[in-house]
């Protein structure tokens, strides 16, 4: 890709997308009665515009119809867990049955723990990353406590090397052929919440079952931002949010994925729930859990239905960009605010997230030595909304369906001309 740091190339790279109509779909905070520069999606994805009409919609068969919506709705309410298979299908890389939406991603990694993890006396650790995002640190801790390991003896956690920011992938299989004989659960972040580093899924995926353990991962970063395809790599179980890059909303409704060898196998173990029991058998109230033959046999509770209302319009624009042209656009834009950035090389900052672009989504972590809230704060008040995390690090994340090359120069400019 050929650059210029210029705003008449970053205009002219905005002529020709063919995404560029996507932004107008989307609602922007203001500040200062302008709508903000919104560079933050990797914590809360923007609200599409096709959100509240949906929601509408859900309320008014609420109103007008009572318990027949669950048959008679629009989109009826009984299967609403299933309308966003085929969507997310495409964006995990699995087949149908093997994903569903449902809880939240820690509700979800829980319940899929209480499958998945089986310790033994001689098989009962866990590997994750060091610096995981806490509620994974929370989750393997309070599971392996609950099985009655002691989590200093359990818990693995790997780091990176000495003056490094990132893990290497040659580190991590080293780590998990080292305890080939005494792991259960290898369980990290698709993509490092803090660096933006995305892990080598397949290489670890193979190097885990290699050691006979289940290799499972945390999307909430990678789902709706990077290539995955989670069937053809083999992995075990995935879990994450919606709320970021899928534009579901505060608090959106979880997504989750299980390999097909255990999703449409009924005797597979889980925690049960009326909406997880065979649909043919569900009314006849009786005793004894028949699971669908899916990933659906994990739901649990009634679906959600105002809260899914929101992912649903979300990925319904997904559907309509296509998510081959996203991530095309994501590569790109990304690629453009590293070229910008590494203009600036009289700043006291390193960018932290990994150079090569299989290594990374749409995430660029800045690593500030000094000044690193003073920036961002700047930043703010000049209208772009970025992340900051401790200790240092400014988060930029250019999502592609409501970012443009003018968005990530303006960006840019602004760093170049105040620091």
């Amino acid at each position: 890709m050929s650059f210029e740091a210029s705003m008449q190339f970053a205009q002219l790279k905005d002529s020709e997308d063919k995404l560029a109509a996507f932004k107008h779909k989307f609602y922007f905070p203001q500040i200062n009665g302008k709508d903000v520069i919104y560079f933050c999606g990797n914590s809360l994805g923007l609200q599409a515009k096709t959100v509240q009409p949906a929601i509408q919609q859900e309320l008014d068969d609420w109103k007008n119809l009572g318990i027949a919506g669950f048959l008679t709705a629009k989109n009826p309410w009984m299967y609403y867990q299933e309308y966003f298979k085929n969507s997310l299908a495409k964006i995990v890389g699995c087949k149908e049955d093997e994903v569903t939406v449902m809880n939240s991603l820690t509700v979800n990694l829980h319940l899929l723990m209480l499958t998945f993890y089986k310790p033994t006396a001689a098989r009962f650790k866990i590997i994750m990353e060091a610096g995981a995002f806490p509620s994974d640190q929370y989750a393997v801790e309070t599971q392996v406590k609950h099985h009655g390991f002691n989590t200093e003896a359990a818990v693995i956690e790997i780091s990176p090397r000495a003056g490094e920011k990132t893990l290497k992938t040659e580190d991590i299989i080293a780590v998990i052929e080292e305890n080939a004989e005494s792991i259960a659960l290898v369980m990290l972040g698709g993509i490092n919440y803090y660096t933006g580093q995305l892990f080598d899924i397949k290489t670890i995926t193979e190097a885990t079952h290699k050691a006979g353990a289940i290799a499972s991962f945390d999307l909430a970063h990678a789902a709706g931002n990077v290539s995955l395809k989670l069937h053809d790599w083999n992995v075990d179980f995935a879990v994450w949010c919606s709320y970021k890059y899928l534009n579901g909303g505060p608090g959106a409704v979880g997504g989750l994925y299980v390999h097909e060898k255990y999703a449409t196998d009924p005797s597979t173990p889980r925690f049960a729930g009326w909406w997880g029991n065979d649909e043919d058998a569900r009314f006849k109230m009786e005793k004894g859990f028949i699971a669908k033959p899916n990933a659906s046999g994990w739901n649990i509770s009634t679906a959600q239905i105002l809260n899914m209302a929101a992912l649903k319009a979300s990925l319904e624009i997904f559907e309509e960009a296509g998510f081959e042209n996203i991530l095309s656009k994501s590569e790109e834009l990304t690629a453009y605010l590293e070229f910008l950035l590494q203009q600036l090389r009289d700043l006291n900052f390193e960018i932290i997230t990994p150079e090569d672009r299989k290594s990374r989504g749409a995430q660029l972590s800045l690593y500030f030595r000094v000044k690193g809230k003073e920036i961002q704060q700047k930043m703010l008040d000049s209208g772009i909304v970025v992340d900051y995390r401790e200790p240092g690090v400014i988060r930029i994340a250019p999502a592609p369906l409501y970012c443009s090359f003018e968005d990530v120069y303006r960006f840019y400019e602004i760093l170049r001309n105040n620091f």
